[in-house]
Parts: structure tokens; sequence; C-alpha cells
């Protein structure tokens, strides 16, 4: 979902947007439609600023819907092609806690949010590292190259990413997850 999020939204959409976008993409039900409560957007630290939902609003990815209360938003999405990119809906709700419960980790502010996500769904199990092309992963962030390797070390920093490096040929970067992340 997060390589279709990186084509689907702007370059330019925040991570805090994305984070969001990831969210509803996952909690989507049938008729396109997605609630969030304000537990998850409080877990997601989201819940103070308007500014992501304003943003997929003015990219024309979602819509707020009248139903929304003090204690839920609801939208509709309207990239119809996320209907068959999602897998089952059970199978969205559990990547979608997921998604969540790893968000919301040590890391502070969205950009390393989304990038401890990103790292975090591409790593082989077994072993705790994985590899990738940087500017892939920096698209499916919408964080610059250059400001990915403050990001990741920002993560190190607080000792999610065990280490990191950028191969300076092939771009690609190879990581290793802390083992109790």
């Amino acid at each position: 979902m997060l390589s279709y999020l990186a084509a689907a939204l702007p370059a330019s959409t925040s991570a805090a947007a994305r984070l969001l976008a990831l969210q509803c993409a996952l909690r989507m039900n049938a008729k396109m439609e997605a609630r969030l409560s304000k537990g998850v957007l409080r877990s997601l630290r989201l819940n103070a600023t308007p500014g992501p939902w304003h943003e997929l609003d003015h990219a024309r990815w979602l819509r707020p819907l009248p139903e929304s209360t003090a204690n839920e938003t609801v939208v509709a999405l309207l990239d119809a092609t996320l209907l068959s990119q999602a897998p089952a809906r059970p199978d969205r709700m559990r990547a979608a806690d997921w998604a969540l419960r790893a968000s919301t980790a040590r890391a502070i502010g969205p950009e390393p949010r989304l990038a401890y996500l990103y790292l975090a769904a591409h790593t082989d199990s077994e072993a705790g590292s994985g590899l990738c092309e940087l500017g892939q992963m920096a698209r499916a962030c919408g964080i610059s190259p250059a400001a990915l390797s403050g990001t990741l070390g920002q993560l190190a920093s607080t000792g999610l990413l065990k280490s990191w490096q950028v191969c300076p040929d092939s771009e690609d970067l190879h990581w290793i997850l802390h083992p109790s992340s």
C-alpha cells in the first residue's frame, strides 16, 4: 500500500498526510469510506492539526463526510483504484493495526514514524534487515533523498534502527532494525 500511495499521491504530500492516507486506505469499507476514531488519530499524533486532512482533500484523494462525530472522523476515499490494490478487509484491518503500532514507536514526528514503518514493512523478519533503493523509499515516504539521511539518523539515535548504510555506487539502502523493535 505504501508503494501504491507513493504513486497515487502528489510528490509534495507530507509524511503526516501519507500516514493518514495509509490508515484510511487500510480501514476503508466496500463503499470506500473510512472511519478513524479520535484514538487512532491521537496515536498517530494527528488529532491536533487539520493540515494532513486538508492536504488529502486538496489532492482530491478524500472528502470529509457529514457523519463525522466528536469521537470519529468519516471520509469518502475518491481513488477508485484503491479497491483493486487492497486485500480483503480482515487482512487490511490487521495491517492497519500493525501499521498503527509500528508507526507510533518511539520515533518523534511523522517523517521518522513513516520511515520506520516503511523499513519495518520491508524488513526480512528472520534476518532483521532489509535492502531497497534509497530513491524508492524517499518517494514512498515523501521525504527528499537528501533529508532521508537525517531521518535515518534520527531512527538510529532513538534506538529503532541498529544500523544503516547507503552504497555510493548503487544508491541501495541496507539497514538492520534493533532486535527489540
